[in-house]
């Protein structure tokens, strides 16, 4: 069993991601992960399953964020790191990292990251929006910032992340394996 299927299991988390709560607002299910020291979070609804890390078959010619190609259960997917996405310095290999098989613009993608940390349930009202940033960073792929008690996660929207013509590139390299 994957790991998301057990953490779900285990708090009995429902398929939705939004759950009716009281009036005007929900409870967000959100699978959180971390990238360095910060913590991130997506819709659990995108998330197929969580894996260990595997050996990735290098694309000539990919962006240079995209590692490579994994074969999971026969199917090709393309496998990207969020480190190098993100413009943050690279890790190495260690127990931890795990890529995260996901719906993205409708391609099913594999996503490394440093650790998969749990599963949350959230009420969306501590859920504010992401503040501008005069960096030249977009923001545009943040969909909020949740406040918890004792630290922020940054909740991401991953359709955002990955614009339509990277969502193309990345298919056309996994075809050329197929």
């Amino acid at each position: 069993m994957n790991e998301v299927a057990a953490v779900q299991g285990s708090l009995g988390v429902m398929s939705a991601s939004r759950e009716g709560h009281g009036q005007g607002y929900g409870l967000l299910q959100l699978v959180t992960f971390t990238l360095g020291n910060e913590d991130y979070a997506v819709d659990i609804r995108k998330v197929h399953e969580i894996n260990r890390m595997k050996e990735i078959t290098k694309v000539p010619n990919s962006p240079s964020y995209v590692e490579g190609v994994i074969n999971l259960r026969g199917k090709v997917i393309p496998v990207v790191n969020l480190r190098e996405r993100f413009g943050l310095e690279g890790k190495g290999n260690d127990e931890h990292l795990r890529i995260m098989i996901m719906d993205v613009r409708g391609i099913t993608m594999g996503l490394i990251v440093d650790s998969v940390s749990e599963v949350l349930r959230i009420p969306s009202d501590i859920v504010e929006p992401p503040p501008p940033m005069s960096t030249g960073i977009g923001t545009e792929f943040i969909n909020g910032i949740a406040k918890l008690e004792d630290r922020l996660i940054i909740l991401l929207d991953m359709d955002m992340l990955f614009g339509r013509t990277e969502t193309i590139a990345m298919i056309d390299s996994t075809k050329v394996l197929e």
